[in-house]
């Protein structure tokens, strides 16, 4: 035990060589990406051999090297997976992520070998983090559950895998850790129905010493209630709490949603005392950041894990020629989309993600939502972050707890003004709907000028509240998703009524159960 307390303060001093240089920390691993890249196809149609050379490396790069979408990837993507080599990454590749659809017709992502081999480091130095942080070793004395989702070999592809990056990774987890710590055996966690095997997990660690868990936190709530189930029905009484099975759970490693609107809802599920969270930003084309100090929700921005990165100012991300920041010139408090290069042949790919640092020294970030995650229908310019924190503190002011939700425009009509609608599943309703609008309305008006001005001229009316029934959204995941899985998710704002018609029509049963805010100009 005392080797495994020495590894956190190696770990820490690497850290702290590149963060003691970001910029040159950034600059050396793109310099090595153009170079081990130079004989692909990609890497002679741009010159990689030439930038790498380049006394700035970075600025040659963004002065020749484009920035791309995944439509500038889908022919390589597809060449790829029939097994043509020296595309956009030297050899072959033959791990594809489904970032979203599925295997036949969603985004597939190539990912390398020296991709996954990044994505274990960065999990094991995650961990070693916290056990530097928490200073409790406990956590490895028992058992960690994790939730990946599938991935398997595809038939019409020989020798190629395609899945999630989590099964992915999963695939290649370490020894060590798949003899001393996996909770579930391969046959469980590979299951290809998810909410069978969420059962399954359910009842396998039902009498488990689970002390570290990592999943979204979504299939969290889903998958402790199962298990609180399972327990009850053992045990022959009611089991109310998590603590009460896994009375050693130590720690809660989170991705895939923001953390903060869930986390109240786990602390009550899981019981006293609450876990240690730790928030993750990973994706298909990547692993990014980590929480590294559990006091604050801002991750740490990892720079030397196969990754270069670039941010384009939200605001001029349609311009033919952007700005393209990187690590060396990024601003606190101004939202950037994210592009990456990665050790998988992704260059300057756009992520869709929307990040706002809170410090550059370290460079600590917060994910403030997706590019499409912005409601400007009536010149309100009210973006994804803005929405999440106007709810919470509507939960705050209320004792209301959210389960899930979704924000559309609705539009106007003779006898109303433009609005917005959300839609929200309520763990536990506020006693006043009109409370709950109001708080969100008054918390978006102090942090959103643009909302403000329209709700002062009168423009732009109180936002609507629907409670949906339980289970609603998950009902519609059922319905219009092909497979459920570990990222399955709800958009949380969307600029059309699409999803939030489908769900109003879904739940026309329930309608007795749903309360809707009257319109104030009623």
């Amino acid at each position: 035990m005392r080797a495994v307390r020495l590894l956190p303060h190696l770990l820490l001093r690497h850290h702290r060589r590149f963060l003691e240089d970001p910029a040159g920390t950034q600059a050396r691993l793109l310099r090595r990406l153009l170079r081990r890249a130079a004989h692909t196809e990609w890497g002679r149609r741009y010159g990689f051999a030439e930038l790498a050379r380049a006394r700035d490396v970075v600025r040659a790069y963004q002065a020749r090297v484009p920035l791309h979408t995944y439509d500038d990837l889908r022919d390589e993507v597809a060449r790829m997976r029939r097994g043509e080599a020296d595309i956009c990454w030297p050899g072959r590749i033959r791990h594809f992520a489904v970032s979203s659809g599925t295997a036949s017709e969603g985004t597939l992502i190539p990912v390398s070998r020296e991709m996954l081999r990044a994505d274990r480091r960065f999990s094991i130095e995650v961990g070693l983090n916290y056990l530097l942080q928490s200073g409790r070793p406990d956590f490895l004395r028992g058992r960690h559950l994790t939730l990946p989702g599938r991935a398997d070999e595809d038939p019409r592809y020989p020798g190629t895998w395609a899945g999630e990056i989590s099964g992915l990774v999963a695939r290649y987890a370490p020894w060590y850790v798949r003899l001393f710590y996996q909770a579930v055996p391969d046959r469980l966690l590979m299951l290809p129905n998810w909410e069978e095997k969420l059962r399954a997990i359910a009842r396998h660690t039902v009498r488990q010493d689970i002390r570290l868990v990592v999943m979204a936190p979504t299939w969290g709530l889903v998958l402790f209630k199962l298990l609180l189930e399972e327990a009850s029905r053992q045990r022959g009484r009611p089991v109310t709490t998590v603590r009460e099975v896994w009375p050693n759970l130590q720690v809660f490693i989170s991705g895939g949603v923001a953390l903060s609107s869930y986390r109240t809802l786990l602390e009550e599920l899981i019981g006293e005392p609450a876990p240690d969270f730790v928030e993750t930003y990973g994706a298909s084309e990547g692993f990014f950041a980590f929480q590294s100090t559990l006091d604050d929700p801002a991750m740490l921005l990892h720079l030397d894990n196969g990754i270069f990165y670039e941010f384009v100012p939200l605001e001029a991300r349609h311009r033919p020629d952007p700005p393209r920041h990187t690590i060396a010139t990024v601003e606190p408090g101004v939202r950037y989309a994210l592009y990456v290069t990665t050790c998988s042949g992704l260059w300057s790919y756009a992520m869709r993600d929307v990040v706002r640092f809170t410090q550059t020294s370290p460079p600590k970030l917060v994910v403030a939502g997706r590019t499409g995650e912005m409601l400007d229908l009536y010149g309100e310019a009210v973006f994804g972050d803005e929405a999440r924190a106007a709810l919470e503190e509507a939960c705050r002011q209320t004792g209301a707890r959210v389960r899930d939700y979704h924000i559309a425009p609705r539009p106007a009509a003779r006898d109303r003004l433009p609005t917005h609608q959300w839609l929200i599943e309520f763990e536990q309703p506020p006693a006043d709907l009109s409370a709950f609008a109001a708080a969100i309305d008054a918390h978006l008006q102090r942090i959103n000028r643009h909302y403000q001005i329209r709700r002062e001229a009168r423009a732009f009316d109180l936002p609507e509240i629907v409670a949906l029934p339980a289970g609603a959204f998950l009902e519609w995941m059922r319905r219009h998703r092909k497979r459920l899985s570990g990222q399955s998710k709800i958009p949380r704002m969307r600029p059309d009524r699409h999803l939030a018609d489908a769900l109003l029509a879904q739940c026309a049963n329930f309608a007795s159960s749903a309360e809707t805010l009257p319109d104030s100009s009623a």
